[in-house]
């Protein structure tokens, strides 16, 4: 057992700087008294992405100090034990936070879990722990990363009794301000609330479309942002529905509007260099020139990861069309992957194609373990513009493109791919049994 004043292990920093963990199990004790916490959320991600979590009182604080508290497995989908009915949600202390839209008596905070088995082992169809898995492997082989994730999300119109709707009147575009911008006040106490929480918020703005929006916060560690992704989608969610609206992170919402994504900043220190400014010529290296080649050769196969639903190929199907598959300078938006200068973190890439209906966790691993690939095996980045038309447009498509790689399958384990194969399987095969309202209006009076 750890002592009251023993830290997380340290963290080497991208320049070579370290850093102590914020919280000891002494500062958790003292924070849950001195903030009035009465209830604690223990919070968990299922291979799909979805946010869980078990709540209990301030009581049992030794026993979540002392990972301890237990959930039943077998109720989450991806989550079954064969062997077990039980398993463990051990906190990560550096998670704990207090909830700034909760009462500010008896308050409430949260940690987010591991989850591991009863011997406190940690449990194979965890996503943090693969996650884990990937940068450990990556960190022994000296490589450090720093992610940056833009967000985009709609703010839609609620009916009369709350629900949600994909309705608007708002006529705002990039960069409007008010009262064109109708979501503006609702941005402005998101950016607060997660501030509160210890978000560093970097811009937040109108986007592209009528009521879509984007907050961008500062670039972490991959655990890190995955982390921080789970916890503005909450509290998006949470504020939105507090002024009316409804927040959505749906990849295509409405066919008339363009699609939300989740472009993906990277930047990869190497001893503390960065790969991307490290070449000869003062360029790219050629460890990110192979890195790059990594994610574009795994790509198709990362796909049912990085666009996990049916709706991610509406969005997907014309913007792939307009796409080259890379391009190595700035100023070009229509590149699927991309050199680009990220400021004071220097020279990174984006990769463009992902969405927030993913699992974070899983889709940083799989982008990682790509690119780690391409410099193990020094690959080249010989692709030309047809290597965009052949990634897969449909769901199906993404199925047969994960199963067929094997490389990217062995970063989940057998037991996860094979659950994510058969339960999307079972997905798509719902979905071709629907018929839609578009097939009802073009056919229904003409046949």
């Amino acid at each position: 057992m750890d002592s009251e004043n023993t830290r997380n292990p340290e963290m080497i920093l991208p320049k070579g700087e370290f850093i102590m963990a914020k919280y000891t199990r002494k500062d958790i004790k003292e924070l849950v008294s001195e903030e009035d916490v009465e209830f604690i959320r223990l919070q968990f991600v299922d291979i799909y992405g979805i946010l869980k979590n078990v709540a209990v009182t301030a009581s049992q604080l030794e026993r979540i100090l002392n990972n301890e508290l237990t959930f039943d497995c077998g109720a989450i989908e991806g989550l079954e034990n064969k062997n077990l009915s039980k398993l463990i949600l051990a906190p990560d202390l550096d998670t704990f936070a207090i909830f700034p839209w909760r009462p500010q008596s008896n308050k409430v905070a949260r940690f987010i879990c591991d989850v591991q088995n009863l011997d406190r082992s940690p449990f194979e169809k965890d996503s943090r722990n693969v996650l884990k898995t990937v940068l450990k492997k990556a960190a022994k082989e000296g490589y450090y990363f720093n992610v940056g994730p833009e967000l985009e999300f709609f703010l839609f119109d609620t009916d009369e009794n709350g629900g949600a709707t994909c309705s608007t009147n708002e006529k705002g575009s990039i960069f409007d301000v008010g009262p064109v911008d109708q979501g503006e006040n609702a941005r402005r106490d998101m950016v607060l609330s997660l501030s509160d929480m210890g978000f560093e918020i970097e811009a937040s703005y109108h986007s592209d479309e009528a009521a879509q929006h984007q907050i961008d916060f500062k670039y972490a560690s991959p655990l890190n942002t995955a982390d921080n992704i789970m916890t503005f989608k909450l509290a998006v969610h949470t504020v939105a529905k507090r002024h009316g609206l409804h927040a959505t992170f749906m990849p295509k919402p409405r066919t008339d509007l363009n699609g939300s994504g989740l472009h993906t900043h990277i930047t990869i220190y190497k001893d503390g260099n960065n790969i991307f400014t490290g070449g000869a010529d003062g360029g790219c290296s050629m460890s990110g020139y192979s890195f790059m080649a990594g994610i574009l050769r795994h790509l198709p196969g990362m796909m049912l990861i990085n666009n996990p639903i049916i709706n991610s190929y509406k969005r997907l199907y014309t913007m792939l069309d307009k796409m080259t598959a890379y391009n190595c300078s700035e100023g070009e938006r229509y590149a699927l992957l991309q050199m680009t200068d990220i400021g004071r973190m220097g020279a990174g890439i984006v990769l463009r194609s992902p969405d927030a209906a993913c699992n974070p966790y899983l889709m940083f691993a799989a982008i990682i373990s790509a690119g780690m690939d391409g410099i193990k095996n020094k690959m080249k980045l010989d692709f030309d513009d047809g290597y965009v038309k052949k990634l897969p447009r449909t769901l199906e498509e993404a199925l047969k493109a994960f199963d067929s790689d094997e490389y990217i399958k062995g970063i989940f384990g057998k037991c996860m791919s094979d659950k994510i194969l058969m339960q999307k399987s079972r997905e798509w095969s719902e979905y071709c049994r629907q018929v839609s309202s578009w097939e009802i209006e073009r056919y229904l009076d003409r046949i």
